[in-house]
C-alpha cells in the first residue's frame, strides 16, 4: 500500500507525524505501508522553487493514496496567487483529476461543550458535505487582474460549470446518501446566478435516478443560517467548490474546532488525497499546540476508502474517542475543561489506545 506523505508547511509538519503513528499502530504487518515523503507548499518553494515540484506530483501519481498536511507561509504572501504555497493543493487536485471532496462533520459526545452552540442543538450531529472540487471560480477562466477602460485596476474570476461536472458530483452525493440517511440537500444560489440555475436543474435530473433518496434545495445563505439553527436536519449536503469551501469551515465549528474535520478527495482515476480541512496556522506552528485529530481521522478515511481496511479505520476512530473520553484534549478544546496536552502527546495517546485495543482483541 503506497502512501505519499506531503506534510507541507506550518502545523502540517506537526500533525502528519501523529497520523503516521496511528497508521503504524494498525499496520497489518511491518512494511505493509510504504511511506514516501516529498516537499509541497512553502517547503516545495524552498527545496525546488515551486510550490508543487514536478517530483512531488510524480510521487502523488505513483501512490495509492496521498496524506496531505497543510500549505501556507507568510514569507511568500507577496507572490502572485498562482505561485503562492496555497496554490499547491489546487494544482495537486487538478493534476490528479480529483473532482469530489468528502467532508464528514460528526460530533464527539465528549466535545458537546466545545461548540459555541447549545448542546441540545448539536447532539447527534452527523452530516456529510460533498464539495465539487474541480470547477467554479477557483479554476474558471477568464481570470486575473486587468485595467479597465477608465485606467482603473480591476480583477475578475469566472464561476463556470458544465452539466457533466455537476452530474458527476451529484452521483457522488446520492450514492453517499444511500449509505447514510437517504437525504440530499443541494446548496446553490439559483435565484441570482445562471450557473447555479444550471446546477439545480442538473441535480433534479440526477435525483430521478435515485427514487429512494430525498432531494431538497437551499440557497447558500439559507443553508448557512440553517447550519447554525438546526444542523441535525442535514444528512448529505452537496454544493459547489466555493460554497463547499465556506460551509465546511462553518460546519467545523459545530463540532468545536476546525482541527477536528478530515476530508477525502478522489476522481475517476486511481488514487485519492486525504487531508484535514484546516490551514497551516503559522501563528501556532512549532509550538506543539496544533490539534492532530483531523489529520488522524483523514488517515482513517484513507484506510476505509483506499484500502478497504474497515476494521482498522474503526479502531483508529474509536481510539480518538477513547482519548477524548479520558478528558485529554489539545489547546483549541480547552473549553471542555479537560487535560490540555500538546500535539505529540495527543498523537502518542491515540497510538497507545489503538495498541491497547488490539491487545484486548488478541
Amino acid at each position: 500500500m503506497k502512501i505519499a506523505v506531503l506534510a507541507g508547511d506550518g502545523i502540517g509538519r506537526e500533525i502528519i507525524p501523529q497520523a503516521l503513528k496511528a497508521l503504524r499502530a494498525v499496520e497489518p504487518h511491518p512494511g505493509a505501508f510504504e511511506f514516501r515523503e516529498a516537499p509541497v507548499g512553502a517547503a516545495g518553494l524552498d527545496a525546488a522553487g515551486d510550490a508543487l515540484p514536478a517530483a512531488t506530483l510524480d510521487l502523488a501519481r505513483w501512490a495509492d493514496a496521498v496524506l496531505f498536511g497543510a500549505v501556507g507561509d507568510p514569507r511568500y504572501d507577496t507572490l502572485p496567487p498562482g505561485l503562492m504555497p496555497g496554490s499547491a493543493i489546487r494544482r495537486l487536485r487538478k493534476g490528479l483529476n480529483f473532482y469530489a471532496n468528502l467532508r464528514p462533520v460528526k460530533l464527539y459526545p465528549e466535545l458537546r461543550n466545545a461548540s459555541t452552540l447549545k448542546p441540545e442543538v448539536i447532539d447527534g450531529l452527523d452530516l456529510l458535505i460533498v464539495r465539487e472540487l474541480a470547477g467554479d471560480v477557483y479554476y474558471g477562466t477568464p481570470r486575473g487582474a486587468v485595467e479597465n477602460d477608465r485606467g482603473e485596476r480591476e480583477a475578475l474570476n469566472t464561476m463556470r460549470y458544465s452539466a457533466s461536472e455537476i452530474e458527476r458530483i451529484g452521483h457522488v452525493a446520492f450514492q453517499a446518501a444511500r449509505e447514510r440517511g437517504g437525504k440530499v440537500c443541494s446548496v446553490d444560489k439559483a435565484n441570482v446566478l445562471e450557473v447555479m440555475k444550471l446546477w439545480r436543474e442538473v441535480m433534479i435530473e440526477v435525483a430521478r435516478q435515485y427514487p429512494d433518496v430525498q432531494l431538497t434545495h437551499l440557497y447558500v445563505d439559507a443553508a448557512a443560517m440553517n447550519l447554525m439553527r438546526d444542523p441535525c436536519q442535514f444528512d448529505v449536503i452537496v454544493t459547489s467548490n466555493l460554497f463547499g469551501d465556506i460551509l465546511s469551515d462553518q460546519a467545523s465549528m459545530l463540532t468545536g474546532s476546525i482541527g477536528l474535520l478530515p476530508s477525502a478527495s478522489f476522481g475517476q482515476e486511481r488514487g485519492a488525497l486525504y487531508e484535514p480541512i484546516h490551514g497551516s496556522a503559522p501563528d501556532i506552528a512549532g509550538q506543539d499546540r496544533a490539534n492532530p485529530i483531523a489529520a488522524i481521522l483523514s488517515a482513517a478515511m484513507m484506510l476505509r476508502h483506499s484500502f478497504g481496511m474497515m476494521t482498522e479505520a474503526a479502531r483508529l476512530e474509536a481510539a480518538v474517542g477513547q482519548v477524548l473520553a479520558k478528558g485529554i484534549v489539545t489547546a483549541d478544546l480547552r473549553s471542555t475543561g479537560g487535560q490540555v496536552v500538546g500535539t505529540e502527546a495527543f498523537g502518542n495517546a491515540v497510538a497507545a489506545a489503538i495498541r491497547a485495543d488490539q491487545a484486548e482483541v488478541l
